[in-house]
């Protein structure tokens, strides 16, 4: 399956999505840290995280130990910023989808180390900033699991 790769999530009702979404599509959750939030039994049962036993969920010290993790796999960084979209990408089980804080996005220091194809966007009406974080994640999961055949 995928990858989910989320670079110091700030909201934690965003990551709960996520750690559902995750565990009911087969995708691995990975968080890189700081988190803006706890991830202790209280605080997930208190923000709907209760489905992180359901979920192959790893934490990442640094956004360094997050790429030693997942070496060797396809990286796609999803960015307002990029100019292709993701549906111009063939994705392929075990490819790691990487999303940004929600208030700031990727930092230009981890888009430098893209190529300019590995940079996807989501299409949005013109003027507009950005859509939510688990929004964003469910739509491209949901693409990338669509053109596996639902495997």
């Amino acid at each position: 399956m995928f990858n989910i790769v989320l670079f110091q999530p700030e909201i934690p009702a965003n990551t709960g999505n996520l750690i559902r979404l995750a565990a009911n599509t087969g995708c691995r959750l990975h968080l890189i840290q700081p988190l803006g939030f706890s991830l202790d039994e209280k605080s997930v049962r208190r923000s709907g995280l209760d489905y992180h036993e359901l979920t192959d969920l790893t934490v990442h010290e640094d956004w360094q130990a997050a790429r030693d993790a997942l070496s060797g796999a396809r990286w796609y960084a999803f960015t307002t910023k990029a100019s292709r979209v993701y549906t111009e990408v063939s994705f392929q089980s075990g490819d790691v989808l990487l999303f940004g804080p929600e208030t700031r996005g990727l930092p230009a220091e981890v888009l430098t180390e893209f190529e300019v194809a590995n940079k996807l966007k989501l299409p949005m009406r013109p003027g507009n900033r950005s859509m939510n974080l688990a929004n964003s994640v469910s739509v491209a999961v949901f693409e990338a699991w669509r053109q596996n055949g639902f495997a």
